[in-house]
């Protein structure tokens, strides 16, 4: 049997005969009622988006976390609940509906589905949870769309009363597309709370040359210092490993300074990645002092 394209209407697809509800029943589980997967498969956050929209009848427009996610933002958790903007109050377990008013040229289209676009989608994230995880979901969706926070300012001023403006306003200030992953956007937002400059991201160093060395993740070009976020593949494979070690001679011999993070160090040792970043700029020029609130004396026993 040949399988169907998937998620699908259960109801749908039997009477089209497109599939015996034998088969359908073996081969095939619900995600949503009567909308249908493949049996032990877990849908991706795009794949369980789509099967939302199927659930809705396709009246309902996707927004939030799932919006993002089939705008192509990257680290969006499969796990979590889809995101609808509809009027059914009574949506089943994981999907979560919102009665938000949406204006036209709010909603834009994906593969036949209603979705909100870059902006408004940004103006619902950077609402409804914690500042770190907003700049994070914000910094993922810039970074698959181009978004600007100009965008999302036109947005705010046709919504004035809406719950979580002022929060939201303070984070547009922190997005930063040039964010590669989550962990990449905390460590911006550790390096700015601790009073550091803000840091500027993915930067392309060249050689006297003119030749391309390498990309860092986020840093000051002004003193050659950058931080540099390593993923576990960083350490674990062999092949990177020794691309890492070329990469990072070479940026040395061009003058960079590269402080490098680890997951540890960020989520238990984050005042040690404060101290090492203010020791480099010192070293470097930066005469400014870190915000007070920040005792580098003690940093490294505070928990992320």
């Amino acid at each position: 049997m040949d399988e169907l394209p998937w998620p699908f209407i259960g109801s749908q697809a039997m009477a089209e005969k497109a599939i015996p509800e034998r088969a359908m029943r073996k081969w095939y589980q619900p995600v949503y009622p009567d909308v249908y997967v493949p049996r032990g498969v877990e849908p991706t956050a795009t794949q369980r988006a789509r099967a939302a929209w199927l659930w809705s009848g396709g009246w309902a427009v996707v927004a939030g976390q799932s919006a993002s996610a089939l705008l192509g933002a990257k680290w969006v958790d499969p796990r979590k609940p889809a995101e609808l903007v509809s009027e059914n109050r009574r949506p089943p377990p994981l999907i979560v509906v919102h009665s938000d008013t949406l204006l036209r040229d709010e909603v834009t289209d994906i593969d036949g589905i209603a979705v909100t676009n870059a902006a408004r989608t940004a103006f619902d994230m950077g609402r409804r949870t914690s500042r770190s995880l907003a700049v994070q979901r914000l910094d993922a969706l810039a970074n698959a769309t181009g978004l600007k926070t100009t965008d999302v300012d036109a947005v705010i001023a046709r919504h004035k009363g809406a719950r979580g403006i002022r929060q939201l306003r303070r984070i547009l200030s922190l997005v930063d597309g040039g964010s590669e992953s989550p962990q990449e956007s905390r460590t911006r937002l550790a390096l700015i709370d601790a009073g550091l400059p803000k840091p500027q991201t993915q930067i392309r160093v060249c050689n006297e040359y003119g030749d391309f060395v390498g990309r860092v993740d986020m840093g000051w070009r002004e003193w050659l210092v950058a931080v540099e976020y390593d993923g576990s593949q960083h350490w674990t494979d062999p092949e990177q490993r020794r691309r890492d070690i070329d990469r990072l001679a070479e940026l040395a011999d061009c003058g960079w300074l590269i402080i490098r993070v680890s997951s540890d160090m960020l989520r238990h040792m984050e005042g040690t990645l404060v101290a090492r970043v203010v020791a480099a700029l010192r070293s470097r020029g930066w005469t400014a002092d870190p915000a007070p609130s920040v005792n580098l004396a003690t940093a490294d026993r505070r928990v992320a």
